[in-house]
């Protein structure tokens, strides 16, 4: 018994040090354990025990025993949940706090220790130890009143300075902290099969609340500390955590693991570009223009600026993979229908938590994304958009939507569903990040050629128009690349145009501080081909902008602009005479001279205009 009390003792010193709420009856609990040592040493030191003492010393030991299994329990479970799920519940957690501690000073009680041959210095520590413990009892520790005020939400709009608080208190500060946070709400409701018994659906709604919320303080945070070439700061954030745009794959929407380059400059992420082109495509996802080769050259010199944002970010890398396979998935199927039944049958509470448990899911792994399509989750999720009142119920739908769209045999049965007329309504009414999403989720399904008429059909062009022009900046990227994938067919082009898409590209090309001067040029090139779309560009006046960027733009976007130029001046003698007074001569020799066979070929056209 001696042996097994030293080696609790001995566990529960090597126990971390307690980063949440209950970090002060951690501390105290712990801290008096440690000090039972002298008296489990002294005890064994001891050589004899009188026969009427033995089965009063063995019966307190044997109780000691069984507290403290109970104390390393407690405090070792203290460091495997979720700190909210702890923070939510601190009253139940003092209670068991309390109860350890009164087991321990029951046993204590029971060992006549001042009875026994120990040395004065130990029977003192112990006496005292003993007086520690029996004041304990009984006494609840004061809590946080702050952190009460936040946890009761008498006020959901917390503001900046009450969730950095909150961050602070609940030690949940970087984004590997709310990376663990986000996975053990996630392995509390899969184990339990939905929300624990011994928690409500309010208190988990509540959950699902601040961990968004205290999410966005911390990405807030980290990006303040990175300069605007460290990290984007207005980046798409899908998955998991902040991931800059740059640094994700436009065909997967994921962190690029093995980002490859492709002909015409793009980069993708191996996996799913070379699955891109196994099917029989020729074209760039991104440009639509043709592969002049099909060969693949690593990009190393991205791979090793992403390995170093995650690295002073807390992400970890996920593992490479070959050819699109993915983990494993973590989620049952008795898991996924129990979400699915709560959808169906659940109050809005229920149907909120079991949406964000879905999206949650879903932005994990491609295994996830199966399975819970195949357990038929999407239908439910397109009703919660047509039918649900509450705005954060139809953005978990929305994204949870956008996570499983990734997979590219479900994208058939997400528009199978008839999902486009409901994606495209939150599009328009949702609130700012369900429409940032719902135009993400409208550029995934468009990637198949023949969704981009059907969601051209749903009307989803002129809200997409709407976004990029007052969105905000993560909007407005989400939007254009939409409506450049959805440009394709022509139909789509004409409507972007009376939809008035011109006159916010043109003043996005012309500012710099938007960093999307290239998604605005590539649309505009694409509209200038078309008849409605060059008389818009026309009207609009772009050519000084265009002169801008030829002359200072990246290649990409002086190539783009000087496309544009072209459709411009062509047959237009007042464009070309615009063009003459911007002083844009000898921009266009240089990227005659020296830029890629496309600016060569577009600003040689433009000469032969000019000099005509």
């Amino acid at each position: 018994i001696l042996n097994r009390l030293v080696g609790l003792v001995r566990l529960i010193s090597e126990l971390p040090v307690c980063r949440t709420v209950c970090r002060k009856m951690y501390r105290n609990l712990t801290r008096r354990v440690k000090l039972l040592s002298p008296l489990f040493e002294e005890l064994n030191n001891i050589g004899g025990i009188e026969d009427a003492l033995a089965d009063e010393v063995l019966k307190g030991l044997d109780s000691l025993t069984i507290a403290l299994e109970s104390a390393y329990e407690l405090l070792k479970s203290v460091h495997e949940g979720s700190k909210i799920f702890q923070a939510l519940r601190i009253s139940n957690m003092a209670a068991k706090f309390e109860s350890v501690t009164q087991q321990v000073e029951a046993a204590l009680s029971q060992i006549p220790y001042n009875r026994l041959d120990l040395s004065e210095e130990v029977l003192e520590q112990i006496e005292l130890l003993h007086a520690q413990f029996k004041r304990a009892v009984g006494r609840t520790e004061s809590l946080d009143l702050h952190l009460v005020r936040y946890l009761a939400m008498e006020s959901p709009d917390l503001d900046s300075l009450d969730l950095k608080s909150l961050s602070e208190k609940l030690h949940l500060k970087t984004i590997m902290d709310i990376k663990k946070e986000s996975l053990a709400i996630h392995d509390m409701v899969i184990s339990c099969g939905g929300v624990p018994e011994d928690i409500s659906e309010e208190h988990f709604a509540i959950m699902s609340y601040l961990l968004v919320k205290l999410k966005d303080i911390v990405l807030l945070e980290s990006s303040h500390k990175n300069s605007p070439t460290e990290i984007d700061k207005n980046a798409v954030e899908r998955g998991s955590p902040f991931i800059p745009h740059e640094f994700r794959c436009s065909l997967s929407l994921e962190l690029m693991k093995d980002p490859v380059i492709v002909s015409t400059g793009q980069t993708y992420e191996r996996a799913y570009i070379q699955r891109w082109i196994d099917t029989g495509r020729k074209t760039c996802p991104k440009t639509q223009q043709p592969l002049a080769h099909t060969s693949l050259t690593p990009n190393y010199v991205l791979k090793s600026i992403i390995a170093l944002w995650c690295e002073s970010n807390g992400v970890e890398l996920p593992p490479k993979q070959g050819k699109g396979t993915s983990s494993g998935s973590d989620c049952d199927l008795f898991s996924v229908t129990s979400l699915l039944q709560k959808l169906e049958r659940g109050n809005a509470e229920q149907r909120r938590a079991a949406a964000g448990e879905i999206r949650l899911l879903a932005k994990r792994n491609d295994a996830n994304r199966i399975r819970i399509a195949e357990a038929g989750a999407i239908p439910f999720l397109v009703r919660l958009l047509s039918s649900s009142p509450d705005p954060r119920t139809r953005e978990h739908a929305v994204t949870a939507l956008l996570n499983l769209s990734i997979n590219e045999a479900i994208k058939g049965r997400i528009v199978a569903s008839d999902a486009l007329p409901h994606i495209v309504e939150v599009l328009e009414n949702g609130s700012a990040s369900a429409r940032e999403n719902a135009a993400a989720a409208l550029y995934s399904l468009s990637v198949v050629d023949k969704n981009k008429v059907a969601i051209g059909d749903a009307g989803a062009v002129p809200p997409l128009v709407d976004l990029l022009h007052n969105g905000t900046s993560r909007g407005k990227k989400d939007a254009a690349t939409a409506i450049f994938s959805l440009s394709k067919y022509h139909d789509n082009t004409a409507r972007a145009v009376r939809a008035g898409i011109v006159p916010p590209l043109v003043a996005l090309a012309g500012d710099p501080e938007t960093g999307m001067e290239d998604e605005a040029l590539s649309i505009l090139a694409v509209l200038a081909g078309h008849p409605d779309g060059k008389a818009a560009i026309t009207l609009a006046e772009p050519i000084p902008i265009l002169a801008e960027v030829i002359r200072t733009g990246t290649a990409r976007c002086r190539e783009n602009a000087a496309a544009v130029m072209w459709c411009v001046c062509a047959g237009n003698p007042d464009g070309i005479d615009a063009a003459r007074e911007a002083g844009v001569l000898e921009a266009l020799m240089e990227l005659k001279d020296g830029g890629s066979d496309r600016g060569k070929r577009k600003a040689a056209d433009v000469l032969v205009l000019l000099r005509g």
